[in-house]
């Protein structure tokens, strides 16, 4: 056992001497680092906040909007990989009882696409950007309560 752990850390140890074991930059450098990501939601939630569908869930005072609004910059730089610590609430909590559909969420990740798109981030950045707000889904929308 000594043995493996010995080579295993010789093999990175050489891989990383080499190159080979090196990462390459997190998303969040991808991105642009924390003015990129803070470009990339001020464009979400303008297209959020103009849209009758999704636009109900921010009815909220203009000290709200602002908080919510750095609330989700330090979020998503934090889950990209950046230095931001986020200090929300978890998104069950945070959105829980608003009756986000999945159509809701549909239509809000048509919106984190075209705010990439707009701050033209494409590609492989993108599809994981979006991979990675998607992946948050079943946190956001609820079961529909006509099908219980």
């Amino acid at each position: 056992m000594k043995a493996v752990v010995l080579l295993l850390s010789l093999t990175l140890a050489h891989e990383v001497a080499s190159g080979q074991g090196k990462l390459g930059p997190s998303l969040y450098e991808r991105l642009g680092r924390y003015d990129g990501i803070a470009k990339i939601a001020d464009e979400y939630l303008k297209g959020v906040r103009t849209d009758p569908q999704v636009a109900r869930f921010s009815g909220r005072g203009t000290d709200s909007l602002a908080r919510a609004r750095q609330l989700l910059k330090d979020q998503w730089c934090a889950l990209t990989g950046g230095p931001c610590v986020y200090i929300g609430r978890d998104m069950r909590t945070t959105h829980g009882g608003l009756g986000i559909t999945d159509a809701d969420w549909a239509l809000c990740i048509k919106h984190d696409a075209a705010a990439t798109e707009k701050c033209r981030v494409s590609g492989t950045d993108k599809d994981e950007f979006l991979a990675l707000i998607d992946s948050l889904k079943r946190q956001f929308v609820e079961k529909d309560a006509t099908k219980q």
